[in-house]
């Protein structure tokens, strides 16, 4: 096992073991990972037991999603400033703790609690856990390759979690599946404190606790507003209050965080239409996963009858398609071919998506297979160009935190995905939203998720333009000048256009 000295550590140098490191940082990310789909498995579980709605059972996905979003940037700055191996073993702590608490829920609202505790913690797991593998591979090829180790680590536990969690909830109970993170959870704990070095940045960005509170209110009152309103009626004065909210925390956002010395979200970024255009399809391709996996969750437990193990196993399709076009699509990129993972994962999320419309109470399985194969290698053709879209025309210095956005949009996506479609089939008057209304009622939230596909496509083609391009390097070239004040007179990057020439040069 290869060892080198930690990079940026703070304490006395020792030898580190990079590959232990490595799969440490796997490990804390890849429990992340799991919890983003073995919950849903248990969802009409956690119904029946809790006697919680179908807004309930939304809040329980949601607001994981919800704190996510709102704290991935804080998280990433608090690590810079304190020292991501102190911030990684809090969010370890936190995500254990909350995992243990879920298990012991005693109500719905109880649950909806300690899973945002869980995600508090989480928040601190994903980008923390980028920064340390950054800090201590050192040589650009093997940095690389950790990257994409780690990468491929989130996507396995992803597509792991449902039949794990239908083995957990077939032969335990539903709470089983928060109790699963507790003890990896402490594992990775202890060889945190043993194994990973501790490092800071050089500068830590300062705390922008305005533009905290503003993102925080954006995204909790549209997704509260999202779930609320089909229960409570759209002229409820709360839901009218909750969409007010929204519009005075966007346009504060606007106002407020041109004049920051160092923004939580930098604006500028949005002037580059690949950034735009990869946050957007992020949002949109999220929603139409997360809406997927919730639709499809109480679908097959409530109205098919299936177990929750015959539920995940159903599944498998989906998450086999993902990762196997999740490959083909990295090389595509790697060749420079954006464009066409993108739109082609865009045609088969809405292929995917309309050939459910028409889904009835006796759907045959062969058929649901076919379509989530479709689904899920749609989902893994978009994913890898999302990143490399976002980043293109940005200086690289400024590559993390455009990242933290992206990956702040991701968690928004899901979180909104399922507040959306979980609206369309609690407003059918079912009361549990299943049956017959809730088939329904399904046709018109499966194509929702269609044209987000569409959506994803079209995204897709202007991102990618030849104008789109241009204009990312032109905006590329004014962050860099602009930052070379605060740099102490340090040159800019000579190329903006592409994060991987400039790292090459």
């Amino acid at each position: 096992m290869s060892t080198a000295d930690a990079p940026g550590a703070t304490g006395p140098s020792c030898p580190v073991h990079r590959r232990l490191v490595l799969a440490i940082c796997c490990l804390s990310v890849g429990v992340t990972g799991i919890n983003l789909t073995i919950v849903n498995v248990a969802l009409p579980s956690i119904g029946k037991d809790l006697h919680a709605s179908v807004s309930s059972l939304q809040w329980t996905v949601s607001a994981y999603a919800l704190v996510m979003a709102c704290l991935l940037m804080l998280s990433g700055s608090m690590a810079d400033r304190f020292g991501r191996k102190r911030i990684f073993q809090l969010g370890l702590s936190l995500f254990a703790l909350g995992s243990l608490l879920s298990g012991l829920a005693p109500s719905a609202g109880w649950l909806i609690a300690f899973v945002s505790v869980q995600a508090v913690g989480g928040s601190m797991l994903n980008p923390v856990a980028m920064s340390i593998i950054v800090s201590v591979f050192t040589d650009r090829g093997e940095r690389a390759r950790a990257i994409g180790v780690w990468g491929s680590v989130i996507g396995i536990t992803m597509a792991v979690g449902p039949v794990l969690g239908g083995l957990l909830v077939s032969g335990i109970d539903w709470r089983a599946v928060f109790w699963i993170s507790v003890p990896i959870g402490i594992a990775a704990l202890v060889l945190t404190q043993r194994f990973v070095p501790e490092s800071k940045a050089a500068r830590a960005r300062a705390f922008d606790l305005p533009g905290q509170v503003l993102i925080v209110a954006l995204f909790a009152s549209i997704i509260a507003a999202t779930i609320e309103g089909p229960r409570l009626g759209w002229a409820d004065p709360w839901i009218i209050g909750l969409i007010v909210l929204a519009v005075l925390a966007l346009a504060g956002i606007l106002v407020v965080e041109p004049r920051r010395a160092e923004p939580l979200i930098d604006l500028r970024y949005f002037r580059s239409p690949p950034f735009s255009g990869a946050n957007l399809i992020s949002v949109v391709m999220t929603a139409g996963l997360g809406g997927f996996l919730f639709l499809n969750t109480l679908y097959l437990q409530d109205i098919r009858g299936f177990s929750p193990l015959r539920a995940g196993l159903m599944i498998i399709p989906m998450a086999a398609g993902q990762a196997v076009a999740a490959n083909l699509s990295a090389r595509l990129v790697a060749s420079r071919r954006d464009r066409l993972p993108l739109t082609l994962g865009g045609a088969l999320l809405a292929v995917g998506a309309f050939l459910l419309v028409p889904l009835t109470e006796h759907t045959e399985s062969v058929y649901l297979l076919a379509t989530y194969a479709i689904f899920g290698l749609g989902a893994g053709m978009v994913s890898p160009p999302v990143n490399h879209t976002a980043v293109s025309g940005l200086p690289p210095d400024q590559v993390g935190v455009a990242g933290a956005l992206a990956a702040s949009a991701r968690q928004f996506g899901s979180g909104i995905g399922v507040a959306v479609t979980g609206s369309i089939v609690a407003g059918t008057g079912t009361g549990t939203g299943t049956g017959t209304g809730f088939v329904h009622s399904s046709h018109t939230a499966w194509a929702v998720l269609g044209a987000c596909g569409l959506a994803t496509l079209a995204l897709g083609v202007i991102s990618t333009s030849s104008w789109a391009k241009a204009a990312a390097v032109r905006n590329g070239q004014q962050l860099a000048a602009a930052s070379i004040p605060e740099s102490r007179g340090h040159p800019a990057p000579s190329r903006f256009a592409d994060p991987i020439e400039a790292r090459k040069e």
